[in-house]
């Protein structure tokens, strides 16, 4: 073959590979492995009959650039974690904002129904919270703790148990979101009218400052974590509604890629809210500004991760 000819069918591919790989685009691992192998074989086929051409040696600097980038992907996990968590997982946010936005509406939208209720009928609370929670939260005010409840068992087996039972909460908002969003809507709604009651109880009894003081040092996390939660289990359910040009199943799978992306983003958050209110809460009368203290960095990591750092990329990548 001549080498014009040799040139003229491969050039198209060459230059493809060449933008990606110059440009630093991210490439899929396979992608870049398979590319590797066609720049070898050229490579080696100009070796073979065109030794002292141009064409022998821009192959070569393909060929070598293709390797060092298919060993970095292949070799180095921390820069594939960091890949994960910096822009996978702030455009897998970007994706789902809309259903994010629901899920908080909707958990809010039930507070302020629980709180509602819970003033028009004074049986509302015991109803939600069950009598022993209800008598026991008194006790407690009567004593001058409000938030008593936290101070209970060892710190390290409270902060277990209360992660442990905050990702199973988080995993059913997510998981039954396969029921057409039904699902979800319900965890986000019951739990929502839970949170209003409880609100309501530290109320009625003038002393809800002090008891808020404590619950939102580790609430600040943990309900904004169960809202992030719903909302990807909104997007699911959502997929098979709504499936767009997509088949209900092409759609759920890609939804379900999306959303998992998200929910996985906030495991280290659920340590952190069980910690919190294994180790801190339970400390809470030490002092008031500590408390304001951690609630509004608690705030402003959860605004940041979610809401701010997405908007960011969104903007300087371009993604709709």
């Amino acid at each position: 073959m001549r080498e014009a000819s040799f040139i003229e069918g491969n050039k198209e591919k060459w230059i493809l590979i060449e933008n990606n790989l110059r440009n630093k685009i991210n490439v899929d691992p396979d992608i870049l492995a398979s590319d590797y192998m066609e720049l070898t074989n050229d490579l080696a086929y100009a070796q073979t009959f065109y030794p002292r051409s141009k064409t022998k040696d821009y192959l070569n600097e393909l060929a070598i650039l293709a390797h060092q980038q298919l060993y970095r992907d292949q070799k180095s996990s921390e820069n594939q974690f960091k890949r994960f968590v910096q822009q996978e997982i702030p455009e897998a946010i970007w994706q789902l904002r809309r259903p994010l936005l629901y899920s908080l509406l909707i958990f809010c939208l039930a507070i302020a129904i629980g709180f509602i209720s819970a003033q028009y009928d004074l049986d509302f609370v015991r109803l939600i919270l069950g009598d022993y929670y209800v008598d026991m939260s008194i006790a407690n005010i009567e004593d001058g703790n409000p938030a008593g409840v936290y101070q209970g068992g060892s710190e390290l087996g409270s902060a277990l148990a209360i992660t442990i039972n905050n990702v199973r909460v988080a995993f059913l908002a997510f998981v039954l979101g396969v029921f057409y969003s039904i699902g979800t809507g319900y965890i986000l709604f019951s739990n929502g009218i839970m949170v209003g009651a409880f609100h309501h109880l530290f109320f009625r009894y003038g002393v809800m400052q002090e008891a808020m003081s404590a619950v939102w040092i580790h609430g600040a996390i943990e309900l904004s974590v169960i809202v992030i939660a719903g909302g990807c289990g909104l997007a699911i359910g959502n997929s098979i509604l709504f499936p767009k040009s997509y088949t209900r199943l092409e759609s759920f799978k890609r939804a379900m890629k999306t959303a998992s992306k998200v929910l996985i983003s906030t495991v280290p958050f659920f340590i952190v809210a069980g910690f919190l209110e294994g180790f801190v809460t339970r400390h809470y009368q030490v002092s008031i500004w500590l408390c304001i203290s951690i609630i509004i960095a608690s705030f402003m990591a959860i605004i940041y991760f979610y809401i701010i750092r997405p908007y960011q990329l969104a903007r300087i990548n371009g993604w709709k």
